[in-house]
């Protein structure tokens, strides 16, 4: 009657599991106290064992097929609405058939199987609202705790021709840069210093000189004679100085 949106990470998972459980808590809370469902006649006390017993078995009913729908705090298909909806149709089904035998055990219910279709509509409701209430919280959260990366500065001084381009690459020729990109390469005037300052936000490093190179651009990287030499994906051959060979062994480079 729930989902728990579960992303990557220890302290998120833990998170989205939490807040999951409030969830349930207070709806079954307010299901109890408004006697809801035709629940009113019943004293308070049988009331509160039938929704919070309901609310746990669904929160954990309710995880297991977030796992499926939401992992990593995507939806499956990429409308998050469209994948709640089948969520909780999913998990509305199953879980009509223990509604049906929580009532019968708690009020005595002399209900038929033969109900089981009149059930599941107020349960697909109460697990859309809940599945709703997860989906805006994690929607709402997900916002406020992840910050836009900040455009890299460098990219609006590529040619109109690279617009659009991966940087693999920025080689100081005189006073110019030639560019490597995923489009080609062509040159720009400026200094090598002023492009690595502004290139900040791709990962990449300073391997030389003459040479600011990025991450995901190196297809080869080769050692011999003290010198390292990295293969670009463009064919490329780019020498690694002895004054960035240590920094670059440090981050696994070469």
């Amino acid at each position: 009657m729930k989902t728990i949106f579960l992303r990557l990470g220890p302290y998120e998972e833990l998170r989205g599991w939490i807040r999951g459980a409030v969830v349930a808590v207070v709806s079954g809370l307010f299901l109890t106290f408004s006697g809801a469902f035709g629940t009113d006649d019943a004293p308070l006390s049988l009331r509160l064992a039938y929704w919070m017993g309901l609310m746990f078995l669904g929160y954990l009913w309710g995880a297991f097929v977030a796992r499926y729908f939401f992992n990593g705090g995507r939806g499956r298909t990429g409308n998050i609405w469209l994948d709640a909806i089948v969520a909780s149709l999913v998990m509305s089904g199953p879980f009509t058939v223990v509604v049906w035998a929580a009532s019968r055990t708690i009020f005595n219910s002399n209900a038929p199987l033969s109900t089981l279709p009149i059930l599941f509509g107020p349960v697909l409701l109460v697990s859309l609202a809940i599945t709703t209430i997860n989906v805006l919280i994690e929607n709402r959260s997900g916002v406020a705790g992840v910050d836009a990366p900040a455009p890299v500065k460098f990219l609006e001084r590529l040619p109109l021709k690279l617009r659009g381009a991966e940087v693999w690459a920025v080689e100081a020729e005189d006073h110019y840069l030639r560019l490597h990109t995923s489009k080609g390469q062509d040159l720009i005037l400026m200094r090598l210093a002023d492009a690595v300052s502004e290139l900040e936000g791709i990962e990449g490093a300073q391997v030389h000189r003459s040479w600011w190179v990025a991450r995901d651009a190196i297809a080869d990287a080769r050692r011999g004679d003290g010198r390292a030499t990295l293969t670009l994906r463009d064919g490329s051959e780019v020498p690694v100085s002895r004054t960035y060979a240590g920094k670059l062994r440090d981050k696994g480079w070469i």
